[in-house]
């Protein structure tokens, strides 16, 4: 068994492990544990990284939707008109609450503005930011919605995410599905569904 201390000189770390909100050493503590638990040896060549720097900064990143400070800014400009907004086929990578696996896939964001529009690379960025935590997929389709409602003051809000997760996919019974879910803030029109929907469609 062995005790979590590191076994080589940290020196040559490179930028990415900077002093983050989260804390690095217990992360590299729990990853040496865990490699330990499964009958790795955390001290061979190959793992000796892992534990200390490689895990510690992906779980860093992998975590940011729980920082506030790392929200988006959303800056909203003047809307010429209240007509649907549809950003479709944003990527979306999630961390599965149950069994720590990554769950991904695409997200699609409709709303209608009340007198204000936000640039359409920001909505990409929200969905990035919220997903970036442990959750379920249903969780993380109203917080995406709730959270733009908010954001954005929109009259209405619509998000649908379509993903395949890895602890159905890797483990049980290995099915390669996709699941969809689907959150609406706010009313939107019969017309407005059928646009978002048509939208979505025309990803495929």
């Amino acid at each position: 068994m062995t005790d979590g201390t590191p076994t080589h000189d940290e020196s040559d770390e490179t930028d990415d492990e900077h002093d983050g909100p989260v804390d690095r050493d217990q992360l590299a503590h729990a990853t040496r544990l865990l490699l330990d638990a499964i009958g790795e040896d955390p001290s061979r060549d190959g793992l000796v990284e892992t534990w200390e720097r490689r895990v510690p900064a992906a779980y860093e990143e992998l975590t940011r939707g729980y920082r506030e400070d790392e929200r988006p800014t959303m800056r909203t400009f003047d809307a010429d008109t209240d007509d649907l907004v549809v950003k479709t086929g944003i990527p979306v990578y999630s961390l599965c609450e149950h069994h720590l696996l990554p769950f991904h896939g695409v997200a699609h964001v409709a709303y209608r503005p009340d007198g204000e529009v936000v640039g359409l690379s920001k909505l990409a960025r929200y969905v990035k930011w919220a997903s970036r935590k442990l959750t379920v997929q249903e969780r993380l389709t109203r917080d995406i919605a709730e959270g733009l409602d908010e954001a954005v003051a929109a009259d209405a809000v619509a998000v649908e995410l379509s993903t395949t997760h890895l602890c159905e996919a890797m483990r049980g019974v290995e099915a390669h599905t996709t699941t969809t879910s689907r959150a609406t803030v706010g009313d939107l029109s019969a017309d407005e569904r059928d646009r978002f929907r048509d939208a979505i469609a025309a990803e495929h």
